[in-house]
């Protein structure tokens, strides 16, 4: 018996297991944020205070194959408090730095832009009206997950990273809805050094094309370029993008057309010790009409200021008060119901 048992072990050993797969290696990561924020509204709208809480949970997978290529996927588990189940695409990193994302992949544009610091906390005043000014630098981001989006190395061209994307669709919009069809995007980011400054620069174009036969625009269009520079222990950034594309285009919202898009953004946060100061402003504005009009002329905007402080008291513990200041014009009309200013006063902690 003696010997049979270890004949099996042998077995066993030398076969790996045969027909189990190995395990990848996995690492989890995770946030919780408490906190209380305040709203205080113009007219027609209200002032109410209350609790935040929000979790985040997530693992990151990855193993590195013979070849050396790295692949690598995500799940998230809890996004912001819900529970989600959300699959990632996989990502290909291979041994000169390049990479290649599959499936849910993302955009080149949105990659390529700069990261611009901007305030901290959960504060903000819900626009609740037909105010279409985007609110994000990358507002155009856009695609259908079946696609890819290939970078190359950091340093392959001499600290210029160039990025590629590809996505496509075939989704059914109803009258008034609109979904990404068809998406092409590039992006570049070039890093340097001037002086005692560490600068970088972004830029990207993106276009995504619309199932809907009724719009005139296409689901997006737009070209981005930011800038950041960090110095010691300050950093500070700026970004603008142009274009045009449909605005409310979640399930079941109805699409609007969307012209001459402008946006801006700035900020500038500050280390100092255990503290961090950051300022930011965003200044957007579009041109809207109803879907299937050739061309929008009602004024939307957006207009907000915020600053926080946050403060490390503890390793993975941050304690943040935040505070913004919000306008919003709809059909050249200001909005003060959907406008004014709110606080956050709380903490995460993360892991």
């Amino acid at each position: 018996m003696k010997k049979e048992l270890l004949l099996a072990s042998a077995l066993v050993g030398s076969l790996g297991l045969a027909g189990v797969a190995e395990a990848a290696t996995a690492t989890m990561s995770g946030s919780i944020v408490a906190g209380v924020s305040g709203d205080d509204t113009g007219a027609g709208g209200a002032t109410s205070t209350g609790a935040v809480q929000s979790s985040e949970l997530s693992f990151a997978i990855s193993e590195t194959m013979d070849t050396g290529t790295k692949l690598s996927t995500s799940l998230s588990i809890v996004d912001e408090g819900t529970a989600e189940g959300d699959s990632g695409g996989i990502t290909l990193t291979f041994t000169d730095g390049s990479t290649l994302d599959l499936l849910e992949a993302g955009s080149a544009f949105g990659g390529g832009i700069a990261s611009i610091p901007a305030a901290s906390g959960s504060q903000g005043i819900t626009n609740v009206s037909g105010n279409s000014a985007p609110t994000d630098l990358d507002w155009a981001d856009a695609s259908d997950a079946v696609g890819f989006d290939w970078g190359s190395a950091a340093d392959a061209f001499g600290g210029m990273t160039v990025g590629i994307s590809a996505a496509t669709g075939d989704d059914d919009d109803t009258t008034n809805t609109s979904t990404p069809e068809t998406t092409y995007s590039v992006g570049v980011t070039y890093k340097m050094d001037a002086g005692d400054s560490a600068v970088t620069v972004g830029a990207g174009y993106i276009n995504v094309s619309s199932s809907n036969s009724v719009a005139k625009n296409n689901h997006a269009d737009s070209a981005a370029i930011s800038i950041s520079a960090v110095t010691g222990s300050l950093t500070v950034g700026a970004g603008m993008s142009s274009g045009n594309g449909l605005s409310k285009t979640g399930a079941g919202a109805i699409a609007e057309e969307m012209d001459s898009v402008s946006y801006m953004e700035a900020g500038a946060s500050y280390v100092s010790g255990d503290m961090t100061f950051a300022v930011s402003m965003v200044d957007s504005q579009a041109k809207t009409a109803a879907l299937g009009t050739e061309r929008g002329t009602g004024a939307d905007k957006h207009e907000s200021v915020s600053a926080s402080i946050d403060y490390a008291v503890a390793t993975g513990v941050t304690a943040t008060l935040g505070f913004t200041d919000v306008a919003n014009t709809n059909d050249g009309v200001a909005s003060e119901a959907n406008g004014g200013s709110s606080w956050y006063v709380g903490a995460s902690v993360s892991f």
